[in-house]
């Protein structure tokens, strides 16, 4: 917490403001993991999702949360996202952090196979309690659409701790690179600007290491 303590007064600035929230949109450039993807029989969706927790967690101002009225640092993560059900209505996947990256793709699926397959909201999250709520990561996905910018809902406008991303449709882009419309929601008392940058290296980095075995 050392590092939060140097930023504090940036925190208390912007924690006092109705909505502290920073929203950022912009075009991600990957290693282009499709290929390794097929390859090994795993989907594209849940390796990125794979990717983006471990970085968030090698990000410690991504790990940031306010519980209780004091800012504490999280060390684990349970994923969480949104997935479209048979009827076409929006539901919720979640399940256990997995260090693996197969056994944290069959968790990943089994829980979006679930949450698919119900007609009612999944809302396993509401037996969590408001410490374990803190560990989640709010995720969600259109690949249908060229994303330029998403505002993601909020249970308290005054308390957007929990860092949202979202990103849209795959595009090719020069050298083999990916190019991916992508979003970060997050508490600016926490995230700057640069640590979005830092975020879309690091997930760059976990893919790339991903592939390299």
């Amino acid at each position: 917490m050392n590092n939060f303590e140097q930023r504090r007064d940036r925190f208390d600035l912007f924690n006092a403001m109705e909505s502290p929230a920073v929203n950022l949109s912009f075009t991600m450039e990957l290693p282009d993991f499709r290929p390794w993807c097929k390859a090994q029989g795993l989907p594209p969706f849940h390796v990125l999702l794979y990717a983006i927790s471990n970085a968030i967690l090698k990000i410690e101002n991504f790990r940031y949360r306010v519980f209780e009225g004091e800012v504490i640092c999280i060390d684990r993560l349970i994923p969480s996202y949104t997935v479209v059900n048979k009827n076409k209505d929006l539901n919720f996947a979640q399940f256990a952090w997995s260090d693996d990256l197969l056994e944290f793709v069959a968790r990943s699926i089994a829980a979006r196979d679930h949450a698919e397959a119900m007609t009612e909201l999944n809302d396993t999250y509401h037996a969590m309690s408001p410490r374990e709520w803190k560990d989640q990561v709010f995720v969600t996905c259109m690949p249908w659409l060229d994303l330029t910018a998403i505002e993601h809902p909020m249970a308290s406008v005054s308390s957007p701790d929990i860092p949202a991303l979202a990103w849209g449709r795959f595009r090719d882009g020069p050298d083999g690179r990916l190019l991916v419309p992508f979003s970060v929601q997050a508490h600016h008392g926490f995230v700057d600007g640069y640590h979005i940058h830092l975020l879309a290296q690091q997930i760059a980095a976990e893919l790339s290491a991903i592939m390299q075995g």
